[in-house]
């Protein structure tokens, strides 16, 4: 592996500088242009052509084909006997009751503790040869070498954590699956006092979960994505410096 020079490594680091301060200089410039304004809310826009959606592929059924009954109104596979109101095609709306009461408490303690003790030596006629002509006076060949060590060690760890949501969202629907599961994405944006705070929820849901008001609970919902922060002056006055994350980053102790 070549060795780099400190001139270049001066360089290097000298680049990576003048980036930073560019890229910081950029945003302070653009955090000062909106200075007293209110944050922008996000438009409105197709989910699916956002960066990074994808579709959700699966393993499916054989999708049962649908059978009219002779001299009936009742159609196989439906849920009622009216038309059904609930989301069921891409581009319904299900309203998602998002609750979430989370407690984990943990706490670990390990101990270890490890001693080793090594001795050698030469007695004997050649025990006493060694001592007449290669030890000083004060040595013995009875005790040549002596190696001693030990090992502590004790760490202990504790994780107490409740997390607590609950509110709705409306959600729509983005693809229909072959086995009628659907997959929803909702987005919510409530701007208060020059701060936005931001609901994010997405996954893939069953017909039969959807209760006859359109509504789905949040725990019903596979591969669940919930998200839910804020953006704007109190967002920003809760994030460390830029210098700061920067330092926590690259400094290695």
């Amino acid at each position: 592996m070549p060795r780099i020079s400190s001139a270049t490594k001066i360089k290097q680091y000298a680049a990576l500088t003048i980036g930073l301060f560019a890229l910081v200089g950029c945003e302070t410039a653009d955090k000062l242009s909106k200075v007293g304004q209110e944050p922008v809310l996000t438009a409105i826009q197709d989910p699916r052509t956002q960066p990074g959606y994808r579709p959700v592929q699966m393993p499916m059924p054989i999708k049962e084909v649908e059978r009219y009954n002779a001299n009936s109104l009742w159609r196989t596979g439906n849920r009622a006997f009216f038309q059904d109101q609930r989301a069921k095609r891409v581009g319904d709306i299900v309203t998602v009751n998002v609750t979430i009461s989370d407690k984990a408490a943990f706490e670990n303690t390990s101990k270890s503790s490890r001693s080793d003790a090594k001795n050698s030596g030469t007695g004997g006629a050649l025990g006493g040869a060694i001592n007449t002509l290669a030890l000083p006076a004060s040595a013995s060949a009875d005790a040549l070498a002596s190696i001693n060590s030990s090992d502590n060690f004790q760490g202990t760890g504790s994780i107490d954590r409740t997390e607590s949501l609950k509110t709705t969202v409306a959600a729509v629907v983005t693809q229909v699956l072959p086995n009628s599961n659907l997959v929803i994405e909702g987005r919510q944006e409530v701007r208060v006092n020059h701060e936005v705070r931001e609901l994010i929820v997405a996954g893939v849901v069953r017909p039969q979960d959807i209760a006859s008001d359109n509504t789905v609970e949040s725990t019903k919902i596979a591969e669940a994505r919930i998200g839910y922060g804020g953006r704007g002056q109190i967002s920003v006055a809760q994030q460390p410096k830029y210098g700061s994350q920067v330092l926590d980053i690259v400094l290695p102790f």
